[in-house]
């Protein structure tokens, strides 16, 4: 049963997540893509180091036993996933990146059946489908001569690509860390990713000196790396826990209507086929988990008492 405080602790992560586009883009005018990345991840990495020690769970048996699957996560789901989400956000919109994001439950669904041969139903076809013409939608701005010349923006391609990498990290890490907590997990994938996108910031210079970076600017860092990267995770795996992956996972279709609404907010034009590629990915995304067969039994139900 959801109860006030989970349904809060949801909606929470839905607006920090959906937020966190919006603020990248920002913050990608006075930091490198980098930069960005690397401070963002580095004072998360510090403050859930933090919090592990605090609850007294550093075990160096866990961590000498999944030292190469944490270091192999930590490049591809933490480096590789916010490296080109950064590099993408220079170069598309909030609403383009949180609406390919969005698609991550599809995308997982696809790898877990390859690399964990899970199957994968008609019903979640179906999902897949609807998502994907959503997508295609955005990326294409609904234009026949760029679905047909695949001349799709390096932006876009670049959160694509990131979508893949974020979806990897979770499918792996199922396969390969039977006995490592979340928080275990997260802690130290975190420390690996942030470590390699501090080294890259090194040698990608910022727009401008850090000294001229506006308090705005250093508060959308801040942001990003206490709300989204580390109380956005607690809330979700809270969740996970309690009420399970597939009631869970439907709050994750409320990231893009987040960006969506703080983009025209920010004055941010959006378009028709914007509007409509959000909602095919939205349809897409509970088709696959279910939640629209549940609302029609429980419609049908409710009729027939």
């Amino acid at each position: 049963m959801m109860n006030g405080k989970m349904l809060a602790m949801l909606l929470g992560f839905a607006i920090v997540t959906g937020a966190t586009f919006n603020l990248a883009k920002y913050a990608v005018h006075y930091f490198s893509a980098a930069s960005a990345a690397g401070w963002r991840f580095g004072i998360a990495a510090i403050v859930m180091l933090f919090i592990l020690l605090l609850q007294r769970k550093l075990k160096w048996t866990v961590i000498r036993k999944y030292a190469a699957i944490y270091t192999l996560l930590g490049l591809i789901g933490i480096f590789g996933f916010n490296a080109l989400f950064f590099f993408g956000m220079q170069h598309t919109s909030p609403l383009n990146g949180a609406l390919i994001m969005a698609t991550n439950p599809l995308v997982t669904t696809i790898l877990a059946y390859f690399l964990l041969k899970t199957p994968i139903t008609k019903r979640q076809t179906a999902g897949i489908i609807f998502a994907l013409i959503g997508v295609i939608l955005v990326l294409t701005h609904g234009s026949w001569g760029v679905i047909r010349t695949l001349s799709i923006s390096k932006g876009d391609m670049l959160i694509l690509l990131g979508n893949v990498c974020w979806a990897l990290y979770g499918v792996l890490g199922r396969k390969y860390l039977k006995t490592s907590s979340s928080m275990e997990t997260t802690t130290y994938t975190m420390i690996v990713g942030a470590a390699c996108l501090v080294l890259l910031a090194l040698f990608s210079p910022s727009t401008q000196p850090l000294a001229d970076v506006t308090i705005s600017a250093w508060g959308a860092i801040l942001f990003m790396a206490i709300f989204t990267s580390v109380l956005g995770y607690l809330w979700w795996n809270r969740a996970m826990e309690m009420i399970g992956a597939a009631k869970t996972s439907i709050f994750f279709n409320l990231v893009p209507v987040v960006t969506m609404i703080l983009s025209i907010i920010t004055g941010t034009q959006v378009s028709i086929v914007q509007v409509l590629g959000t909602t095919m990915v939205i349809l897409g995304v509970l088709t696959s988990s279910g939640f629209l067969k549940f609302q029609l039994v429980m419609k049908s139900t409710s009729k027939n008492a």
